[in-house]
């Protein structure tokens, strides 16, 4: 059984040219699965479709979560397919076999104080602080997304109706309103601290970076990465953490969800419903805190 299942990693490492931490998981997720053969005492050329199903039930009663589960029954997808081409299978035991349906993980996102004290780490005073507190500010005013944070032109931001427009030149174009902290960091970088930091008069990017050119997403979370370490905020924050902060907090407050979804820019409203279960999460939780007989 071991000579077959060498063969396999050979033919994934040679023909398929599979990078070596996927071959190592299909090699674990086999092991394992031969292994469990050999306790009901059947031959690898042997094993049935009730052999597969059985063992995926026993993956999940072992508390393997269903993206292990589905990556599992994958790699056994792919050593029967070359177990039928070497002539050990006459039948593929996995055919019409449906993988588990994975939940929609709940994204992560910073409570208000948290958000406040992301926001408050940039310096005040400085081209540099001015500008990385505008970008988190406008950020989380608007809920875009980094791509489109870095592609925005001075033309793009109007301060004194106290908007931005997401998207810019595609399907997702959308105007997006912003309130007034962020219109004011902004006001003061743009007056103040952009020609500073831009060296050519014509250059149109909003935030630029020390060579006077256009921002980069790296750059951006560089800057991102900087101030979470700053703040001792113990959560992985990425830019899109921001962004999934600014819908759920607008639905903690009671923004209808069409609202947030054209803020958003999402075409499909059942990808912002996934707010609301943060929402109802949350109150759960405070159900079970605090209710005398939760």
């Amino acid at each position: 059984m071991n000579d077959v299942l060498y063969g396999f990693i050979d033919y994934l490492l040679y023909e398929k040219e599979l990078s070596q931490n996927t071959i190592e998981s299909y090699k674990r997720d086999l092991e394992q699965f031969i292994t469990y053969l050999s306790t009901i005492d059947t031959p690898i050329e042997q094993f049935t479709k009730t052999n597969v199903i059985k063992y995926m039930m026993i993956l999940k009663k072992r508390g393997k979560a269903t993206s292990t589960v589905s990556r599992s029954l994958a790699s056994l997808r792919s050593f029967c397919q070359y177990l039928i081409n070497i002539g050990i299978l006459n039948k593929d035991p996995t055919i019409n076999l449906k993988s588990p349906k994975q939940e929609k993980k709940l994204p992560d996102i910073l409570t208000h104080s948290e958000v406040e004290l992301l926001l408050s780490q940039p310096s005040n005073d400085t081209s540099k602080g001015v500008r990385d507190k505008a970008m988190l500010e406008l950020l989380y005013a608007a809920g875009i997304r980094v791509t489109e944070l870095v592609s925005l032109n001075l033309e793009d931001i109007n301060l004194d109706v106290g908007f931005v427009i997401g998207g810019k030149n595609s399907s997702n174009e959308r105007v997006i309103p912003i309130g007034k902290i962020s219109i004011e960091v902004l006001s003061k970088y743009i007056k103040d601290y952009r020609d500073i930091l831009i060296k050519n008069d014509n250059e149109k990017a909003l935030f630029v970076n020390y060579y006077g050119n256009r921002l980069t997403r790296q750059g951006f979370w560089k800057i991102i990465k900087y101030y979470t370490k700053k703040a001792n905020i113990d959560k992985k924050i990425t830019p899109h953490t921001l962004r999934h902060s600014f819908a759920a907090h607008l639905i903690q407050n009671g923004a209808d969800l069409k609202s947030v979804q054209e803020m958003l820019g999402h075409s499909d409203i059942s990808t912002t419903q996934i707010y609301t279960k943060i929402e109802n999460n949350k109150i759960k939780d405070v159900y079970k805190k605090n209710h005398p007989r939760a």
